[in-house]
């Protein structure tokens, strides 16, 4: 007869496999219609067939034109279809590295937009913008730069709130704010001092994120990086368990915490670099996704891990509708939106750890 355990185990790789085939679906309808939805209408059967045929065309196939303009055709895959991918894979990565920085500093509120890391990445690619830093890199230039910048503020932040043998939660949240703000303040001056006089516009619609102008060459290192990012983490689930638990817990499991905690610094602030390269700092998705993953699955990582980076995708596919749509004929920023999201579910986030305090005590 089988255990409870294993009954139990049973269930619970079957409700995770329900669950990722259902945002699976919910994934590729998403696509579906932000590549439909817009100024110009696209019926979804044309959508797939523009993108069909080009593929097709792209790997030797001698296929005929269809009934498609070319405005059509430039709207679907030129324009909006890059696009469309970028915000998935950018909110699938944002996830993970929420997830992880959640786990890695023992914070619910974690989230690398209000623990200035991607603040520090900002500083990193501004400074390539206008100081042409990292030349020596070429297209690599502005992700090394900001990866650079990333690391350097996740580590800042890190050590500010290391005190007394353990990391300090309170600590953690007002350094992570107090690095924000001042590395905020060094891209404003670096805008406002560099001789570019086109960089102040392009670097201010940058800086609220933005998904706009995105290229087909621009999607295949942020790919690889969430593929390579994504099994890395999923192999390290038992010790990010064990990370959530507490420092003692994870070395009673045979967890080195220290060694664990540096490569998962890299590893977000890797991530983090790439994506605020491409699209700029986009906030709270790293904070609101995990939260509502952990609601749906439970706290495990090997479930939260895949289903967060479904979710993360779906949201932001569906932020950058809203930006472009809602406010039609002109366009929002998508990190615009993500804050009017974030800020109403941070407080929400600090109300109920508060509640929660007062029953314990």
């Amino acid at each position: 007869m089988k255990t409870s355990t294993t009954v139990a185990f049973a269930l619970q790789r079957r409700q995770l496999t329900l669950w990722l085939a259902a945002l699976l679906a919910v994934l590729l309808v998403s696509l579906t219609l932000a590549i439909t939805l817009g100024p110009v209408r696209i019926a979804p059967q044309q959508a797939w067939l523009i993108s069909a045929h080009e593929i097709g065309t792209r790997l030797g196939m001698d296929l005929q034109p269809g009934n498609w303009s070319t405005a059509q055709f430039q709207i679907v895959w030129r324009v909006r279809m890059p696009r469309v991918l970028l915000a998935a894979l950018a909110g699938a990565g944002l996830a993970l590295v929420g997830v992880a920085m959640q786990a890695m500093v023992r914070n619910p509120l974690a989230d690398p937009y209000l623990l200035g890391v991607s603040s520090g990445a900002s500083v990193g690619a501004v400074s390539v913008l206008a100081f042409g830093a990292f030349a020596f890199a070429g297209e690599l230039a502005l992700p090394l730069g900001a990866f650079g910048g990333a690391l350097i503020a996740c580590v800042s932040v890190y050590l500010l709130a290391y005190a007394n043998g353990r990391l300090q939660a309170s600590r953690l949240i007002l350094g992570g704010v107090a690095i924000a703000y001042c590395l905020g303040g060094v891209t404003s001056l670096i805008v406002l001092t560099a001789d570019q006089r086109e960089l102040a516009n392009s670097v201010l619609t940058w800086t609220l994120g933005s998904l706009a102008g995105t290229r087909w060459d621009e999607l295949g290192l942020p790919a690889a990086l969430l593929v390579v990012g994504a099994a890395l983490l999923l192999t390290q689930a038992r010790a990010l368990n064990a990370l959530l638990s507490g420092e003692e817990s994870a070395a009673t499991l045979g967890v080195d915490t220290t060694r664990t905690r540096r490569w998962l610094f890299v590893l977000v602030s890797l991530v983090t670099g790439v994506l605020v390269a491409l699209t700029g700092p986009i906030g709270f998705v790293g904070l609101i996704v995990p939260h509502v993953t952990r609601m749906l699955v439970g706290a495990e990582h090997r479930r939260v891990l895949p289903v967060a980076a479904l979710v993360g995708a779906i949201f932001l596919i569906w932020v950058d509708v809203v930006s472009r749509i809602a406010f039609a004929p002109a366009e929002v920023p998508v990190g615009v939106i993500t804050s009017l999201l974030g800020g109403p579910f941070f407080v929400w986030m600090l109300c109920r750890k508060n509640a929660r305090e007062r029953l314990s005590v």
